[in-house]
């Protein structure tokens, strides 16, 4: 099982043509969650979550998914609401507006960590907001530094710089994750917010030496590239689709990749480190269709693998 620890909150995302607002259960982590779910991975879910409606949406969309929720803890705090504003002529991101004081997804804390993890979960997704928002970061962030060397434990920053007080700190505190890392999932917009004009390839090296097996980063249309520590790389191109919006894409590319690394069964300490040119090019074209699934409906709304086996024979 991979176990996806993170933000639960609902995403309110623009309808064309329309002045008005589609509630969707998201998070970068959420998604995750579904993404791998759909593509019959076996998946759990791991946060606080409301028990207001917003909350029990949260939970029936887990379960219709194929997602484990048991390792979910119920909470009177209010579910996170987040705003979408869509790419636009003036900058090429989805942009969030968050309301997210006091919380249930982020109030978190270390106490309330489950004191020893089911053998069965193999591997811990974190990211996104949840590694910003105490004290949930902090539990998280024990968490993540617990299971490293244990479980594979994988990584998208999915930074969001309007919840960044200290970009700093920030970086000192995302290289201290990094150290607990076998997988890195970033992409260009979130690199050059965090190293501004620093040369990523001098830090997938530091990466590669503080312990990350594998290094994968998304560049948009561009399409995406892949990095092993034992110095296989591939790139991909970007599918030509019809964008509906891109919300969830990166969360939909990273599940996928999970997803097509359990299935191959690489999904492993032993087997991250040494993939074939030949393994990491499909890993990225299973991820990149995934992605461009996504990015041709509104809001996250990740694929189902037979949808990924028709497109691919």
């Amino acid at each position: 099982m991979i176990l996806c620890c993170g933000e639960a909150l609902i995403d309110f995302v623009p309808l064309p043509q329309v002045r008005a607002y589609q509630p969707c259960p998201g998070g970068s982590i959420y998604n995750v969650a579904i993404g791998l779910g759909r593509l019959e991975t076996p998946v759990g879910f791991y946060c606080k979550v409301s028990t207001d409606f917003f909350g029990d949406m949260l939970i029936d969309n887990l379960e219709k998914n194929g997602v484990d929720t048991r390792f979910c803890v119920r909470s009177a705090d209010p579910t996170t609401l987040a705003f979408v504003n869509l790419p636009s002529k003036d900058y090429t991101e989805p942009q969030f507006s968050f309301y997210a004081n006091g919380s249930a997804d982020r109030s978190l804390t270390v106490d309330e960590l489950i004191p020893q993890l089911p053998e069965k979960v193999k591997a811990l997704h974190f990211g996104s907001i949840s590694m910003v928002m105490e004290p949930g970061a902090a539990a998280l962030e024990t968490l993540m530094a617990r299971e490293s060397g244990t479980r594979i434990i994988s990584l998208d920053p999915n930074v969001r710089p309007d919840l960044i007080a200290d970009p700093v700190a920030y970086r000192d505190r995302f290289e201290k994750w990094v150290a607990s890392l076998d997988i890195l999932k970033l992409s260009r917009v979130d690199f050059n917010w965090i190293y501004k004009d620093e040369e990523f390839e001098k830090h997938l090296c530091h990466w590669f030496d503080l312990g990350v097996s594998l290094v994968i980063r998304t560049k948009g249309e561009e399409g995406a590239d892949g990095y092993t520590k034992s110095g296989t790389s591939a790139y991909v191109r970007t599918p030509e689709i019809e964008i509906a919006d891109a919300v969830g894409a990166g969360d939909t590319f990273l599940a996928a990749t999970l997803a097509y690394l359990h299935h191959q069964e690489l999904l492993a300490i032993k087997s991250l480190g040494k993939l074939t040119r030949e393994q990491l090019k499909a890993c990225l074209s299973y991820a990149n269709q995934a992605a461009a699934i996504n990015c041709a409906r509104i809001g996250a709304n990740p694929p189902y693998k037979h949808e990924l086996e028709k497109i691919n024979g």
